[in-house]
C-alpha cells in the first residue's frame, strides 16, 4: 500500500474520532500510522496492474489448456480401444 493510501486512511481514522478524543489526535494519528504500516506490510498485496496482467495471463493459460484437453480427447478418440 502506498504511502498516500496509508495517509488517508490515518485521515479518515482521526475524522472519524468524538470531538473529546481529537484533542490527543497527535498522538493517535502517530499510533494509527505505527499500526497501519505494522499490519499492512505484513499482507502480501500486489499492484493492481500486476493483479490485472496476471489475471489476463491465468485466462490465457486456462484458454490454452481446454484447446490442449480437447486436442489429446480427439487424438485418444482417433486412436481408439486399446
Amino acid at each position: 500500500m502506498t504511502e498516500s493510501a496509508v495517509e488517508g486512511l490515518v485521515r479518515k481514522l482521526i475524522e472519524g474520532l468524538p470531538p473529546a478524543v481529537r484533542g490527543v489526535s497527535a498522538d493517535l494519528e502517530t499510533n494509527f500510522r505505527a499500526v497501519l504500516r505494522a499490519n499492512l506490510s505484513r499482507l502480501d498485496l500486489v499492484a493492481r496492474d500486476e493483479f490485472d496482467a496476471q489475471s489476463r495471463l491465468l485466462a490465457r493459460t486456462r484458454a490454452r489448456l481446454e484447446e490442449l484437453e480437447q486436442r489429446l480427447a480427439a487424438l485418444e478418440a482417433a486412436r481408439g480401444p486399446n
